[in-house]
C-alpha cells in the first residue's frame, strides 16, 4: 500500500541488516533515547504507529522496533519519519537541551529576516537594546487546551455564555478562513500546511483586539511558536481528564480520529497524553474534570476565571463571571 507521500512501506533490506553492527552500551543508550524521542513526538502529533507508518512509508513493525530502542535506523529513514511528523529532524535526536523556550527561539530564528537576526545577535551579545524587541503581553481572553474529549468546546461555550464573551473554536475558524475541512486541509497540505494555517488563523483572531474564549486543537502544544503565542496572549487553562474518560467522550461524539480501526486505540491515547502532558502543564491553570458532570465542571471553570476577569477583563469594560 502506498503512503500518503506516494511511498511504499519499507523494511530494512538485507544489505542494511547485514551492515548493522552490534551497539555498545553508549550506542544502546542513544538508541533507547532516540526511540523515546520518536514516540514522544508521535504522541504530540496525535499519530498512531499505523498512521505514521502510512505517512512515512516505513513498516509499522520497524517503527515499533525503533521506539523500543532496537531499531538501528539509517539517517534516510529517520528523515522520512521527521517529514511524516512534520517536525525538524533534530527534534527526534536525544539532547540535553531542557529549556521550553528553545524550540520557540529556534523556529523564530528560522523565519527571521537578516536584519532581525542581526538585532537578535546584538541583544544576545549584550551590544544591543531590548527596546524594539520586547514583546508586550496583551490579554486576549481565556484559552482552553487539552486532549480531544476534554470538554473544550462544551465548557468553552458555557463559559463564554456566562461571562458574555464570544466563543471561538480554532479548528472551525481555520475551516472558515480556508473553505476546507480540517481533514481536507491535512490531506491536501499535510500536517505542516495545517499548522501554518492554524498560526495564521490565530494571528487574525488576535488582530481583532477582542477578548474571546478560545477552544484550541489538542495538538496545538506541539507547535512551539503557536503555543507560545497562546500562553502569552491568553489566560490558558488545561482541561484534564483520565484517559478512559477522554476515550468515552470521543466515542460518544462519534469521532475516533486518528485512532479509527486501531485495536491499540487506548494505548495510543495514553501515549499521546503522556507525550503532551509536560506541555499542557505549562498552562496557567489546570481543571481536572475527572468524575465531574458537565455542570459541575462548568461551575469550577467559571470560578477559576473570575479572578482573571477582575484583573484583566476590566480593561474591556466586561463583567465578571456570574456567580
Amino acid at each position: 500500500m502506498a503512503g500518503v507521500f506516494g511511498r511504499h512501506y519499507h523494511s530494512p533490506n538485507r544489505c542494511e541488516r547485514t551492515e548493522m553492527a552490534e551497539p555498545d552500551d553508549t550506542d544502546a543508550s542513544f538508541l533507547l533515547d532516540l526511540g523515546r524521542h520518536v514516540r514522544t513526538m508521535r504522541g504530540r502529533r496525535g499519530m498512531s504507529r499505523k498512521v505514521l507508518a502510512k505517512v512515512s512509508g516505513i513498516s509499522e513493525r520497524y517503527i515499533a522496533q525503533l521506539e523500543s530502542g532496537k531499531g538501528n535506523v539509517s539517517i534516510m529513514l529517520l528523515r522520512r519519519i521527521s517529514e511524516a511528523l512534520a517536525t525538524p529532524l533534530e527534534d527526534l535526536l536525544p539532547s540535553n537541551e531542557s529549556s521550553a523556550d528553545w524550540p520557540v527561539i529556534r523556529d523564530l530564528v528560522r523565519r527571521a529576516t537578516p536584519v532581525q537576526i542581526a538585532h537578535a545577535k546584538d541583544v544576545l551579545s549584550g551590544l544591543g537594546r531590548f527596546g524594539g524587541l520586547e514583546r508586550e503581553a496583551t490579554f486576549h481572553g481565556i484559552a482552553l487546551i487539552g486532549l480531544r474529549g476534554a470538554g473544550k468546546s462544551t465548557l468553552g461555550k458555557m463559559l463564554a455564555d456566562s461571562i458574555g464573551w464570544s466563543f471561538v473554536e480554532l479548528n472551525r475558524e481555520i475551516e472558515r478562513q480556508n473553505g476546507l475541512s480540517v481533514s481536507e486541509i491535512i490531506a491536501l497540505y499535510g500536517q505542516e500546511g495545517f499548522r501554518r494555517m492554524e498560526q495564521t488563523a490565530l494571528s487574525r483572531l488576535l488582530a481583532r483586539q477582542e477578548p474571546i474564549v478560545l477552544a484550541t486543537g489538542g495538538g496545538i502544544v506541539s507547535e512551539p511558536i503557536t503555543f507560545d503565542q497562546i500562553l502569552t496572549s491568553f489566560y490558558t487553562i488545561w482541561l484534564k481528564a483520565e484517559p478512559e474518560e477522554h476515550m468515552a467522550r470521543v466515542r460518544g461524539q462519534g469521532d475516533l480520529r486518528p485512532m479509527a480501526d486501531d485495536r491499540a486505540a487506548m494505548q495510543e491515547l495514553r501515549t499521546i497524553l503522556q507525550s503532551r502532558e509536560p506541555l499542557y502543564a505549562r498552562a496557567a491553570g489546570v481543571l481536572d474534570t475527572a468524575g465531574l458532570s458537565v455542570e459541575a465542571a462548568a461551575q469550577k471553570l467559571v470560578a477559576m476565571v473570575s479572578p482573571v476577569l477582575s484583573r484583566d477583563g476590566g480593561a474591556f469594560g466586561l463583567r465578571e463571571a456570574a456567580p
